[in-house]
C-alpha cells in the first residue's frame, strides 16, 4: 500500500472517470463502470468518516434532495474508507437511500485522487460523471449544500 502522503491529484473536469470496484454497504461488489453505463449521471461523493457531523450533513443533503436528483437521472454513490458494518449502520441511522461503498483498501479513493494527504481516509470531494467523463468536480466537498450544488450545475447545463 502506498503511503498516505503519496496521493494522486484530484481528477479534473473532462477526465475519464475511474472504472474500479469496491464493496457496498450490503457487502456486495459494485463495479462503478456498470453504474456509469446504466445511469444518465453518476454522482460519486467522498467523505472522511461515516456518522461524523460534516459527513452526516453531506449525506443528509443528498438524501433530502434524492427525489430531485433521481428525477434528473443522477445515481448517487457515497464512498469512505469505513467498514461495511459502519457504512450499513450509517445508511440505516440516517435513512440514506443510495449506495455507500466501504472502500477499506482505498482503491476508489485513490483512483479519484480523493485521498487525505495526512490521514488514512478520504477527503471530502464530489464528482458528477456523464458518459464515463467527469463533468463536474467539487474538490472541497460541500456539506449542507452538496445536493444544491449538483442541482444548480445540472440546471445551468440544461439538464
Amino acid at each position: 500500500m502506498l503511503p498516505f502522503s503519496a496521493s494522486a491529484a484530484p481528477l479534473a473536469v473532462g477526465a475519464d472517470a475511474p472504472v474500479v470496484s469496491s464493496t457496498t454497504d450490503a457487502g456486495k461488489a459494485l463495479d462503478l463502470g456498470s453504474v456509469y453505463k446504466s445511469n444518465r449521471y453518476t454522482l460519486v461523493y467522498f467523505y472522511p468518516k461515516a456518522d461524523t457531523p460534516g459527513c452526516t450533513k453531506q449525506g443528509c443533503s443528498l438524501r433530502d434532495a434524492y427525489a430531485d436528483l433521481t428525477s434528473k437521472g443522477v445515481a448517487v454513490i457515497g464512498v469512505s474508507a469505513d467498514s461495511v458494518e459502519a457504512q450499513r449502520a450509517f445508511k440505516e441511522k440516517y435513512n440514506l437511500p443510495f449506495t455507500l461503498l466501504a472502500d477499506k483498501e482505498m482503491k476508489v479513493v485513490t483512483a479519484f485522487g480523493a485521498k487525505n494527504s495526512l490521514l488514512p481516509m478520504a477527503s471530502r470531494q464530489a464528482y458528477l460523471i456523464k458518459d464515463g467523463k467527469i463533468v463536474y468536480a467539487d474538490h472541497k466537498g460541500s456539506t449542507t449544500k452538496q445536493a444544491e450544488d449538483i442541482l444548480n450545475f445540472l440546471a445551468k447545463s440544461g439538464s
